[in-house]
């Protein structure tokens, strides 16, 4: 019969306790630069942002609805987005604030299409 003691265990994930440059990156982590922290906040944003977004896109296309205003609005969130992201990693609030406001109405767009608003 064999015996196992603590001395003879191999864990199943043998890199489990490494730290530093091989270890998985975590949540906990801090980020070195200021604009490391504030492009990770701005994904975290775009994230949250994509959970109202893709959801109206798909109502309207299973509706099969599209007009000029929604093509235009789901343009324009894009790229309200991306700017964003630019102005949010070099740590402009009032653009980043304006940024996000047009990216909100353009969601606003979507939503009002939904009901043939616009």
């Amino acid at each position: 019969m064999l015996s196992v003691e603590a001395a003879d265990y191999v864990p199943a994930f043998p890199n489990a306790s490494r730290r530093g440059a091989m270890a998985n990156p975590s949540r906990n982590d801090k980020p070195h630069a200021e604009w490391a922290t504030r492009t990770m906040f701005a994904h975290d944003n775009a994230v949250e942002n994509l959970v109202i977004f893709a959801p109206l896109v798909l109502i309207l296309n299973a509706i099969d609805y599209s007009s000029y205003w929604t093509v235009l609005a789901c343009a324009v969130y894009f790229w309200t987005r991306l700017a964003h992201l630019i102005v949010y990693a070099l740590g402009l609030p009032v653009f980043r604030t304006l940024a996000f406001t047009v990216g909100f109405l353009a969601q606003a767009v979507l939503a009002l299409a939904i009901f043939k608003i616009v």
